[in-house]
């Protein structure tokens, strides 16, 4: 069956249906990442986007359960260049194309993703919709120029109830903005003992807890759209060691008085090089985000930017210098992704550490 890529600007590609049978509309946005397809349609970083995958066969490994990074995904779509007719490999558990149906995911196959790309790269993400037909195009384009993407999205994909993830060390309380399950794998594997709190937390619910330490997940969105997030993070940071990724770095950044901005089409895939500033040491790093901070806001007596991405000069981590509290732009969880900088969670249990000595000295 046939099914249509189209663009905002008027921009139609033609192409194969697979996945769910439906119609769906989201910003258009692409992954440079090679393997990690299912990773990335669960990542809740993705929804309300249609997601481009640049490489040109996906889905050739299967589907399994270890590799959901969320549930219930709200990616909107997904667009590439091939689907592998056969998967084979000894942890699938189903085909990509059945896992997109039972999600209700649409896709899209046959098109010209090397085109796709170059375009978004040249003009920016962009608002898009795949459809099944393109007879009426001038209904279908005011359609989608009128459409508003939610700016609630953290809302949609947060949690609306605290659960814990059990273990024996240290009590960390994480924020879920759209959380990854692979963070929840890394505090696992130092068996801390996790609570996860809806997007709405106050710095009081926090408080009450009395963990050791907080962490800000990942998630969709401009950071400005969850502003209590920022008034949240004012606060707990002054008590507690804190320890953001992703969107979590955004709003440590809009806490300490710096501003973001929407990049022209974002780091999404896991071969982001990221220098630590310190050091001089490269990382090659996972991304997903479309916003970022911009240094000249960074307020140099309160925060240090210690990780910078080698290609734009975005800011990929920052540091408090009064507060037991910092975050990176990037993904040390890595799922998928290198793991160069999971050692971060192992600063993070250090910094709880050193609180506590220095409370029991």
């Amino acid at each position: 069956m046939e099914r249509y890529l189209v663009l905002e600007d008027g921009t139609v590609f033609a192409g194969k249906a697979f996945g769910f049978e439906g119609q769906t509309t989201g910003e258009v946005v692409f992954t440079t990442g090679m393997t990690g397809y299912q990773e990335a349609v669960t990542d809740q970083s993705f929804a309300n986007q249609i997601l481009v995958f640049t490489n040109p066969l996906i889905g050739n490994y299967g589907v399994n359960l270890d590799d959901y990074e969320s549930l219930m995904p709200n990616c909107c779509g997904v667009v590439c260049r091939e689907v592998a007719r056969v998967s084979d490999s000894w942890r699938k558990q189903g085909t990509f194309d059945d896992f997109l149906k039972q999600m209700q995911i649409p896709g899209i196959c046959h098109i010209d993703t090397r085109a796709l790309t170059k375009k978004l790269r040249e003009h920016g993400t962009m608002k898009g919709c795949l459809v099944d037909s393109v007879h009426d195009m001038a209904h279908t384009l005011d359609q989608l120029r009128a459409t508003v993407l939610n700016d609630r999205v953290v809302e949609q994909v947060s949690t609306t109830k605290p659960y814990p993830n059990p273990g024996e060390k240290r009590n960390v309380v994480l924020v879920d903005y759209g959380l990854k399950h692979s963070i929840l794998r890394e505090l696992s594997k130092r068996d801390c003992n996790t609570i996860v709190l809806p997007s709405s937390a106050t710095a009081q619910d926090i408080l009450n807890l009395k963990p050791d330490g907080v962490m800000l997940s990942n998630g969709p969105g401009d950071p400005k759209d969850v502003l209590h997030a920022v008034e949240m993070v004012k606060e707990v940071q002054k008590h507690l060691p804190l320890f953001g990724i992703c969107l979590g770095h955004q709003i440590f950044a809009l806490a300490n008085g710096a501003d973001t901005y929407k990049m022209k089409f974002g780091h999404r895939g896991f071969n982001h090089p990221v220098r630590e500033i310190a050091t001089g040491r490269i990382n090659f790093t996972s991304q997903n985000h479309g916003y970022a901070v911009d240094p000249a806001t960074v307020d140099k007596d309160e925060l240090i930017i210690t990780h910078r991405e080698i290609n734009d000069g975005t800011v990929e981590g920052l540091r408090h210098k009064r507060y037991k509290a910092f975050s990176v732009q990037f993904h040390p969880d890595a799922a998928p992704g290198p793991h160069d900088a999971v050692d971060l969670f192992d600063d993070f249990m250090h910094m709880i550490d050193q609180r506590k000595e220095e409370e029991n000295a």
